[in-house]
């Protein structure tokens, strides 16, 4: 299907109070028996069912290898929706939710399988209903990609019928590098165009990443303070609790840089720092990230040391409980040099931006689970509250993207009494309290999108590479044979080696505490 007729079935959202409805269609999750599914993506479209968001024509077809008949995967996805599901399990609701569920067996490179899936699509149209309208989740690994995408295009699978729509999600990681990033947009855009190619980055789903553009743009006492004139510095800090768990496999081929920092954080900053779009469609808002990463001032060679820290995790504890170190988690070689921990010093260079540095870190097993974003506003000048008793604090306003959804600014004001004493207070915005009810999970809102056509929170080719070509000289100088920068390590449970605080101290500044 050409992009205008998409555009033409699925109007994207004219406005902030309006959005495209999900339309009728088959949900075809490949992978169904792995953990995203039973996780993530089962519990999300329950919750949209039990919300009334999911069209009541909808069919949720698992595609995996292992035997099993429909009933045994109802009876496996209502263990998972009961345990990750975000709200209690109503009987009635999944009674009608879990009719809608199939499972189809296969192996990902046996031709006849995704020919017996056409056929079963088809009778799912006559007999749910679904209009030939079909939605080809990727859940399994990145090297199955290339098998799932060449066979669903024998099987024309990736052609929707006039008058219906066919479209791919995938998830990440999409490319370890921008050579295999641009190897996988060929074998994706061989069986779908870019309209129907839906990458998903569930930090994007979340509501407060998604608020970012109305807190910038809806709100006139930012916007015109949103520059190089009043804004010292940013801040981005994704930190989890977690170790490497039982992802050694993938996380020793990946670390932090590539896992976290080139696909979610990138996307944060994009949102924070982008021009305001011309209006609200997707291709407006991904044109103006796109400019962002573009801006971005390259990091390679000795500049590597200078503005990148990267380091890993020895033993220590977390909540009181000992843990180990990276290299002694099971699959993990004893001489790792992966890094589980990344920070960044990263420059801007366009007007808006101009010497306002970006100062990012991510890391495992550091003292809190928390992702924020930080505005430092400049501080006012010292003219009136110049004695050595009183401190001037900067403004800070600080966005919380998970887990306590929400939006803090930090102020001045003058402590009760007879003396001049200033202190900083907080004016504090929670998602749950204000709002009464609690915010949808990243894949609801995610999945809902994919099946209304709207791509806004959906990374698009030129990011993608864009955000790898910033990336790759960063890694490509830490995996030189010769003068690669120095890999830190830092116990568990600390918030990061000291060459991380030497990154912001040599500019006169620290990381916030979180």
């Amino acid at each position: 299907m050409n992009r205008s007729a998409e555009q033409q079935m699925n109007p994207l959202r004219e406005g902030l109070s309006t959005r495209a409805v999900p339309q009728p269609c088959s949900i075809v999750i490949f992978g169904a028996t792995g953990d995203l599914t039973h996780r993530k993506l089962i519990p999300a479209l329950y919750n949209l069912a039990a919300d009334g968001e999911l069209p009541p024509a909808v069919a949720i077809i698992g595609f995996a290898r292992r035997p099993k008949s429909d009933d045994d995967f109802r009876k496996e996805m209502e263990e998972a929706v009961r345990k990750f599901s975000r709200q209690a399990v109503r009987d009635e609701i999944w009674k009608t939710f879990s009719q809608s569920l199939f499972y189809h067996q296969s192996e990902f490179g046996d031709e006849a399988g995704y020919k017996s899936l056409a056929e079963r699509l088809e009778e799912t149209d006559n007999e749910r209903g679904t209009r030939g309208n079909r939605l080809f989740y990727f859940a399994a690994g990145p090297d199955q990609f290339e098998t799932i995408l060449k066979n669903l295009k024998a099987a024309e699978l990736n052609r929707a019928k006039e008058g219906s729509w066919a479209r791919v999600i995938i998830e990440k990681p999409f490319g370890t590098d921008l050579a295999s990033a641009r190897e996988l947009n060929r074998i994706v855009n061989d069986a779908f165009d870019e309209s129907q190619t839906y990458r998903i980055d569930h930090f994007l789903g979340k509501e407060t990443a998604q608020n970012i553009l109305v807190l910038r743009f809806a709100n006139a006492i930012f916007e015109p303070l949103w520059n190089t004139r009043y804004i010292d510095h940013l801040q981005i800090t994704a930190a989890e609790t977690l170790g490497v768990e039982t992802r050694a496999g993938y996380y020793e081929t990946a670390g932090a840089l590539r896992d976290m920092v080139q696909n979610h954080l990138l996307q944060l900053l994009c949102l924070v720092t982008m021009e305001a779009p011309t209006d609200l469609r997707a291709d407006s808002i991904r044109d103006e990230k796109v400019k962002v990463v573009r801006a971005l001032r390259r990091i390679t060679g000795s500049e590597v040391a200078k503005n990148v820290v990267r380091a890993q995790y020895t033993e220590g504890a977390i909540g009181g409980q000992p843990v180990p170190g990276y290299r002694q988690e099971k699959g993990v070689d004893p001489k790792s040099t992966t890094e589980t921990y990344a920070a960044l010093r990263i420059n801007i260079d366009n007007w808006r931006w101009a010497d306002v540095p970006v100062y990012m870190r991510v890391g495992k097993r550091l003292p809190k689970s928390a992702t924020e974003i930080s505005v430092h506003f400049k501080k006012a000048p010292p003219v009136l509250f110049n004695k050595e008793t009183v401190t001037i604090d900067q403004n800070v306003l600080v966005i919380r993207i998970q887990p306590d959804e929400g939006i803090s600014l930090r102020m001045l004001a003058k402590i009760p009494g007879t003396s001049l004493r200033i202190e900083p207070v907080k004016m504090d915005f929670h998602y749950g309290t204000s709002f009464g009810k609690a915010s949808p999970e990243a894949y609801e809102r995610l999945l809902l999108d994919a099946m209304s056509g709207d791509a806004t929170l959906f990374a698009r080719r030129d990011e993608v590479e864009e955000a790898w070509t910033f990336i790759d000289p960063i890694e490509e100088a830490w995996h030189a044979k010769k003068d690669a920068p120095e890999l830190y390590f830092y116990p568990a449970g600390s918030w990061g080696p000291e060459a991380a605080d030497d990154l912001l101290a040599r500019d006169g500044r620290p990381w916030r505490r979180l």
